[in-house]
């Protein structure tokens, strides 16, 4: 496999020995996802949890570490893995074979920590711009999910994850409680949430990490991305930013700008840069885009956001595109990203 471009505000010797760990878990991911005989391996359930920001109840898969059933005085950090548009909670697992992955890399050495990956409809992982029509969504029969469960009266997706899934994770599970011991991650529609919800609950969330993420996604031209490209300044122009995902993104962000700037990743970092919490650390971030993907120009204009700010993270380029093939490659990246800050005594 090629070299990635990598491109990050860290020190050239702090990006050598990211290189040096994204090549071995890289290395783990390439190989066949069947696991060996030899390696421990934890267990997948799924949980179901009522949701008091969504006003529903909803199903969360939960991966529980090889160690979890045998060592019953041990606590565990926790991982929140979001999958991306018209996906569901099991993605993850069932096309990403997350599970076979952290099972390498635990045999491997890595901080055990559990890992939950909940149900985000195509709701973007933020509080919409406005209610959505219950009774068109009820009408649909095109959903393979049932309206029971998918039709939301109260699209409060953020709150959803920062709030009531990780209250159950706590309350259910034997977990180390706080930011300090907890990330989120995700991929496209999910790596725009793993990064928001970390700018906007970093006393949740101490790190992020995405996935082909959705990371500016008012940008428009030009394309390729340069430095000076622009977010849009109109509706028509919102539209051309949306890159075919219009019917999907408006009801979330808006029909105005003012809607998507109060959504726009590089926005939410700027505010914490400006008006930092008193005794809150910002998250550490990081995030990779295939070359070849539709979103790499939102992906370049983040990291060049980030790196006007001033904000330390770290950003990588592979070759690949928008598909499973790509994430399934990488997902061990961005796992022994995360396992290394809320896993380190």
């Amino acid at each position: 496999m090629p070299l990635p471009t990598i491109r990050t505000t860290f020190s050239a010797g702090a990006v050598a020995a990211f290189c040096a760990v994204a090549c071995c878990a890289v290395a783990l991911c390439g190989a066949s996802p069947v696991v060996a005989q030899s390696v421990a391996r934890g267990v997948v359930q799924t949980d179901s949890l009522w949701s008091q920001s969504l006003g529903l109840r909803k199903a969360l898969t939960v991966y529980l570490p090889p160690s979890y059933a045998t060592d019953r005085a041990r606590r565990y950090p926790v991982l929140v893995y979001l999958h991306g548009l018209t996906g569901n909670e099991r993605n993850w697992v069932d096309a990403g074979h997350i599970d076979r992955t952290l099972d390498s890399l635990f045999a491997a050495g890595r901080p055990e920590a559990i890992v939950v990956m909940p149900d985000g409809d195509d709701g973007w992982y933020t509080t919409w711009n406005s209610l959505a029509d219950m009774g068109v969504c009820r009408a649909d029969t095109t959903r393979k999910e049932r309206a029971g469960s998918y039709c939301v009266p109260w699209q409060h997706y953020d709150d959803y994850v920062a709030r009531d899934i990780v209250n159950h994770v706590d309350q259910r599970y034997r977990t180390q409680r706080g930011a300090r011991y907890r990330a989120v991650g995700g991929l496209s529609m999910g790596g725009y949430g793993a990064i928001t919800l970390a700018l906007m609950y970093p006393d949740v969330f101490s790190a992020a990490a995405s996935h082909s993420g959705v990371l500016s996604p008012g940008l428009v031209g030009p394309s390729p991305f340069v430095p000076s490209a622009r977010l849009a300044a109109n509706e028509g122009e919102l539209k051309t930013a949306s890159l075919g995902l219009w019917t999907y993104l408006w009801p979330a962000f808006g029909r105005d700008t003012i809607g998507w700037a109060a959504r726009d990743p590089g926005r939410m970092a700027a505010r914490l840069v400006r008006e930092p919490r008193a005794g809150v650390a910002t998250p550490k971030l990081r995030f990779d885009c295939g070359v070849d993907d539709q979103y790499i120009g939102q992906n370049r204009d983040f990291h060049e956001t980030l790196r006007t700010l001033g904000v330390s993270h770290e950003y990588v380029e592979w070759p690949g595109a928008h598909t499973w093939t790509y994430w399934s490659t990488h997902v061990a990246e961005s796992l022994d990203f995360l396992l290394r800050i809320v896993g380190t005594p």
